[in-house]
């Protein structure tokens, strides 16, 4: 609902003050023990006050004036320098389950593009699990399927659009197009998708080049019955680079998450614990100060999962949980963006 106006926000009064009391909203689940992050959005304790306050006092309308926000139709971004969109829509059925789809989006810009910011809009979000943008770079004929392939961007329910800051980008090779891979989960009406990808281009090149690096672990099982089930996996960095962002990714079963450095002696340094992890706000998590790391650096992710009957979302407690694509399947996969000078490309960054 839209809270642009006295008349929009008036009615929820109550509905707010309980939200921010509860702290659901603004949604944010970073341990604040753990690493500080620029786009937490969490309010202040005055800040929770003053809404409660509001709501218990009747909710009077203010005085003054108000200039109204001007939005940019359709973008969260400023507007786009350029949209890349599926070719035709898809249709999605009403039930029943739908494997991966990808989508051949052409580019084929002659010259290295430089990506300041970008935002990925579906046209059906309510049957859109996730939207993974992949860079094709130029005689890579690859459609589906594994690709070490850079990603542009992923769009998850809860996202935020990605920007960098000036002197960081993501880089579109010259030749090089978009493939977009797309889980689709019927909502029981039929639907149709035609998701497009909006960016705004740098003004100069930038120094350093961010690349999206994932750590995941496909072999695990999850025993039924448990409510607390740990699965890690850990890497080491072959360059040094700059860690910016985190974003965990899980499913139905998912309820916590943790980064960690693993330094040669000592106990784990942790970079960011996200409890509860909530699979319906699938957020990133941005440090308000970069951080260095030195090659060799070993990283490590957590994820824990409830496969007990106490889990809400759990559509079978009495079977065991293995990785898979489909919702009530799992992942355990922990992405995260670095930057690296901007004359290094993904395969040069993991040659050691």
């Amino acid at each position: 609902m839209p809270f642009e106006t006295y008349r929009q926000t008036r009615p929820w009064a109550q509905a707010i003050k309980e939200q921010v009391l509860l702290k659901k909203m603004p949604p944010w689940f970073a341990d604040p023990h753990a690493g500080k992050f620029a786009n937490d959005p969490s309010l202040t304790p005055a800040e929770i006050q003053t809404l409660a306050a509001w709501a218990e006092s009747g909710a009077p309308e203010g005085t003054g004036t108000v200039t109204p926000r001007e939005w940019v139709r359709g973008w969260n971004i400023p507007k786009p320098d350029a949209v890349f969109e599926m070719k035709a829509p898809f249709a999605i059925p009403e039930s029943g389950s739908v494997d991966y789809q990808y989508f051949d989006v052409p580019v084929g810009y002659p010259e290295d593009r430089w990506v300041q910011a970008v935002e990925i809009r579906p046209s059906a979000r309510s049957a859109v699990h996730h939207v993974v943008v992949y860079i094709r770079e130029k005689d890579d004929v690859w459609i589906k399927g594994p690709t070490k392939s850079d990603i542009l961007e992923i769009y998850t329910p809860g996202t935020l659009p990605a920007v960098w800051q000036p002197g960081r980008a993501k880089k579109i090779p010259a030749g090089a197009d978009l493939v977009f891979q797309i889980h689709y989960t019927p909502t029981g009406k039929p639907l149709a998708d035609r998701t497009s990808v909006g960016v705004i281009f740098a003004k100069e090149p930038p120094a350093e080049r961010v690349l999206t690096i994932q750590i995941g672990n496909s072999s695990f099982a999850i025993p039924p019955g448990n409510p607390h089930y740990p699965v890690s996996m850990q890497g080491t960095l072959p360059h040094d680079a700059t860690l910016l962002s985190f974003f965990p990714h899980m499913h139905l079963f998912g309820i916590g998450f943790e980064y960690n450095i693993i330094p040669p002696k000592g106990p784990p340094m942790p970079l960011l614990r996200v409890s509860p992890y909530n699979f319906f706000w699938q957020l990133s998590y941005v440090l308000a100060e970069p951080m260095r790391l030195k090659a060799g650096t070993r990283l490590e992710v957590t994820g824990w999962f409830d496969n007990s009957a106490n889990n809400p979302l759990n559509p079978d407690p009495k079977a065991t949980v293995r990785y898979g694509e489909q919702s009530w399947e799992e992942m355990m996969i922990g992405f995260f963006d670095l930057a690296i000078p901007a004359t290094m490309d993904k395969v040069g960054f993991f040659v050691r």
